[in-house]
C-alpha cells in the first residue's frame, strides 16, 4: 500500500495542463466541485473528496483530471476494484479529437490498478499498449525508471513462475481473528507466533504456542504470564534448542522507546523474568521484529532510528563472550534502502538472511529478499521471486531447518485494512540455494553416577579454525539439548560443567549427525576420573601437533583454569604397529607434546605429569584402521 501511495502523490504534485490552461475544461461549476474536492484531499477527508470528483464529471463527462482524482483516491483507500470503473468509465468517454496526454494518463492509471489487483498479465498488457501516449518528460522521470525495473521484474516472475503448494495450517490453528509471525524450533515440533483478538487499540498482542504431537497441532495456548503482560508482546525468535527467547514488548514502563527488545530464558522448565536487552540493543525508536542466529550469537532486527539508510532498517548485534550484547550496527546499504526494511529472519546456517523490503525493486508492496553472507558483509539482495512475492506485502517467513517448509502470514483485507490474518506454508523450492546441508543432533545430559539431568554448556567447534559454530546449554530440568549444524564442518562437541569431567566427541567419528538420542555422561571429578582427550591430532609415526587440535587444548586449559586446585596425568597411547618401545618412546613424547602447549599457555608445571603407555591399553581390538585410529589416543587422568 505504500507503493499506492507513493504514487498518488506523485501524480497529485503533477499539474495537468493542455494549450495554457490550469484545466481541460472551462465549466466553471465542474471546476468548483473538483476544486473543492482537493482542499478536502488536502485535509485527507477522503470520502467528501470523492463525493465532489464524482460530481465535476458528471457535470462535464470530459474532465478527465476528474476521473484521475477520484480513481487515484479510491485506490490509495483500498478500493481498487472502484477505482477500475471509475478508469474504465473515463476512458469510455475519450473521443478521437481528445488529448494523447489523457490517453496516456488513464492508460498508466489503468495498469497501476490492474498490478495492484495482482492482474499482472493485463496490466503489463495496457501499460504496452498506453506507453505511445507518455510524454517524454513522464518517461525520462525518476518515477517511471522506477516502475519500469519493476515491471521487468513481473514479466520475468509471471513467465518463471515457482512451482508452490500453499496450505493454511489446520486446526486448532488459526482459531483467531489474527495470528502472524510464525517461528518454529530447530526439529520444527513447536511453533510460536502472535496472537491478537482484533484489531481496535484495545486488542493487544501476546505470544501463543502450540505443539506438534500424534500427527497434529495441539491446542494453541499462552507461552507464560512471565511473559505475556497487558502491554503487547509479540514478534519473538528462539534459540534452535528453544531455550532462549527475545521478543517484542511496546510501551511498558522499563522501555527506551516505544517497542523495545527482551530477553528471556527457560530454567527447569520455566521462563524466568524477561529483560530489556538495553540501550546497546534497544533505542528511543521503535526496535521490534528479532531474528536470532541458530548459534545464538547474532541477533537481527528492524529499527526506525534515525541514524539508518531511511525508514525502518535492518539492524544487528553481537552477543559477547560476557553474555553482554555489542552495539547495534546498521547492516548497510547492500540491504537497507530509504524505504522499509522488516521482518528479518536469519536461516539455521547462519549464513542467510531473508526480509521484507519495499525499497529494492519488486512486485509491489513489500516483497521478501535473500541475501547471503559473504566476505565483508551481506551480499546484494535478491527477489525470491512469483509467487512467492505478488502485489501484496509479504512479510515474517521463516524457514524450517529441514528446508522442507517455509511458513508465512497472509492476511485478509477490508477496504485497504488488514481484517483478519492466518498462518500459512508452503513447499519452498529446492531451486533456491540456502547452502550446505543441516545436521540436526538430539539428546540429553545426565550425572553417570546418579543418572540426574545436568545443565550443561554444550560447543560444536570447527576444528579446521576453533571458530564456534554453535554454542548453547541442556536444558536444566531434563538435561535435554537440541543442535543444529552445517553438515560441511569438520567439528567437535565439548559438554562441560563445573565440577564435571568434560565430555569430547569427534562428530564424524562418533556418529553424532542426525542422532535423535544422544545420551552424555559427565562424570564428577574425584582422583582417578580420566576421558578420552578427542581432537588432539597427530601425523602418523610424528610428535607434532596438528593445526586441528588447538581447539581441544585450549579447552583443557580452560578446564584447568576452572579448576586450579585440580592436577592431572597426561597418557599418550599408540596402537600396535611397531615394536613396544618404540611405542612407548613415541607416546611419551606425544604426551610430552601436549603438556608443552599447556606450558605455553600459563598452566604451572607441578599440576602437569606425563607418562606414555604405548598399545598396552587399547580401547578397540588393533585389527582394523578404524581400530587402530581409536587406540591412537591422549587421555587426561585426575591425580
Amino acid at each position: 500500500m505504500r507503493q499506492v501511495l507513493l504514487f498518488f502523490l506523485f501524480l497529485l504534485a503533477t499539474c495537468i495542463q493542455v494549450s495554457g490552461q490550469e484545466y481541460s475544461i472551462i465549466d466553471k461549476r465542474a471546476i468548483k466541485y473538483f476544486e473543492e474536492g482537493e482542499v478536502f484531499l488536502s485535509r485527507k477527508q477522503f470520502p467528501e473528496a470523492m463525493e465532489k470528483f464524482q460530481e465535476a464529471y458528471q457535470r462535464s463527462k470530459d474532465f478527465y483530471e476528474a476521473y484521475i482524482r477520484h480513481a487515484q483516491t479510491l485506490l490509495s483507500s483500498g478500493r481498487p476494484e472502484e477505482a477500475l470503473e471509475v478508469v474504465n468509465l473515463g476512458q469510455s468517454r475519450l473521443s478521437i479529437k481528445d488529448s494523447d496526454f489523457f490517453r496516456g494518463q488513464l492508460g498508466w492509471l489503468n495498469g497501476q490498478i490492474l498490478l495492484e489487483m495482482g492482474q499482472f498479465t493485463e496490466a503489463l498488457q495496457v501499460i504496452q499498449e498506453s506507453r505511445a501516449f507518455f510524454t517524454t518528460e513522464f518517461l525520462e522521470s525518476d518515477h517511471y525508471q522506477q516502475k519500469k525495473q519493476q515491471l521487468e521484474i513481473i514479466e520475468e516472475g509471471i513467465q518463471n513462475p515457482l512451482n508452490l503448494r500453499k496450505e493454511k495450517l489446520p486446526a486448532p490453528l488459526n482459531r483467531f481473528q489474527l495470528q502472524y509471525f510464525p517461528v518454529l524450533t530447530a526439529d520444527g515440533r513447536r511453533i510460536f507466533f502472535t496472537k491478537r483478538d482484533g484489531t481496535s487499540v484495545r486488542d493487544h498482542e501476546d505470544i501463543f504456542f502450540s505443539n506438534f504431537e500424534n500427527g497434529e497441532w495441539t491446542v494453541p495456548e499462552p507461552i507464560s504470564l512471565a511473559i505475556n503482560t497487558r502491554y503487547n508482546e509479540g514478534t519473538c525468535t528462539i534459540s534452535a534448542d528453544g531455550n532462549l527467547l527475545i521478543f517484542t514488548s511496546c510501551d511498558t514502563p522499563d522501555s527506551f522507546g516505544s517497542c523495545d527488545l527482551y530477553l528471556t530464558e527457560r530454567v527447569n522448565g520455566s521462563w524466568q523474568r524477561p529483560l530489556n536487552m538495553g540501550r546497546s540493543v534497544n533505542s528511543r525508536f521503535w526496535d521490534s521484529q528479532p531474528s536470532l542466529s541458530a548459534d545464538g550469537s547474532t541477533l537481527f532486527f528492524s529499527s526506525n532510528r534515525p541514524e539508518g539508510e531511511g525508514g525502518n532498517d535492518i539492524w544487528y548485534s553481537r552477543r559477547l563472550e560476557e553474555g553482554q550484547w555489542s552495539a547495534a550496527t546498521n547492516l548497510g546499504k547492500e540491504v537497507n534502502t530509504p524505504g522499509d526494511e522488516v521482518s528479518p529472519f536469519v536461516f539455521f546456517n547462519n549464513t542467510v538472511l531473508f526480509f521484507a523490503s519495499d525499497g529494492h525493486a519488486g512486485f509491489g508492496g513489500k516483497d521478501i529478499y535473500m541475501s547471503k553472507l559473504k566476505a565483508g558483509g551481506f551480499d546484494y539482495p535478491e527477489n525470491l521471486g512469483y509467487p512467492i512475492n505478488d502485489q501484496k506485502d509479504q512479510l515474517a517467513l521463516f524457514i524450517a531447518a529441514q528446508k522442507d517448509y517455509a511458513y508465512y502470514t497472509e492476511n485478509s483485507f477490508h477496504q485497504g485494512r488488514v481484517d483478519s490474518s492466518f498462518l500459512f506454508r508452503f513447499d519452498f523450492p529446492e531451486s533456491i540455494d540456502l547452502g550446505e546441508k543441516l545436521i540436526v543432533t538430539k539428546g540429553r545430559v545426565v550425572n553417570e553416577q546418579t543418572g540426574e539431568p545436568v545443565e550443561a554448556m554444550l560447543s560444536l567447534v570447527n576444528l579446521d579454525n576453533d571458530s564456534t559454530l554453535y554454542r548453547f546449554r541442556s536444558e536444566g530440568e531434563e538435561g535435554t539439548f537440541t543442535m543444529i549444524y552445517p553438515d560441511s564442518a569438520f567439528s567437535g562437541l565439548y559438554v562441560e560443567k563445573q565440577g564435571f569431567m568434560p565430555k569430547i566427541y569427534n562428530v564424524e567419528r562418533d556418529s553424532l549427525k542426525n542422532k535423535n538420542n544422544l545420551e552424555v555422561f559427565l562424570e564428577p571429578i574425584s582422583s582417578g576420573s580420566h576421558f578420552v582427550f578427542e581432537n588432539v591430532f597427530f601425523d602418523f609415526d610424528d610428535t607434532s601437533l596438528k593445526p586441528a587440535s588447538v581447539s581441544s587444548l585450549n579447552r583443557l586449559v580452560k578446564f584447568l583454569k576452572a579448576h586450579p586446585s585440580l592436577a592431572i596425568t597426561i597418557a599418550g597411547h599408540t596402537d600396535n604397529v611397531g615394536t613396544e618401545s618404540y611405542n612407548r618412546t613415541l607416546s611419551t613424547k606425544r604426551a610430552e607434546t601436549v603438556k608443552d602447549f599447556l606450558l605455553a599457555s600459563g598452566i604451572v608445571e607441578s599440576r602437569l605429569g606425563t607418562v606414555g603407555k604405548g598399545a598396552s591399553e587399547p580401547l578397540r581390538p588393533n585389527d582394523t584402521e578404524e581400530n587402530r585410529a581409536l587406540n591412537r589416543r591422549i587421555e587426561v587422568i585426575i591425580q
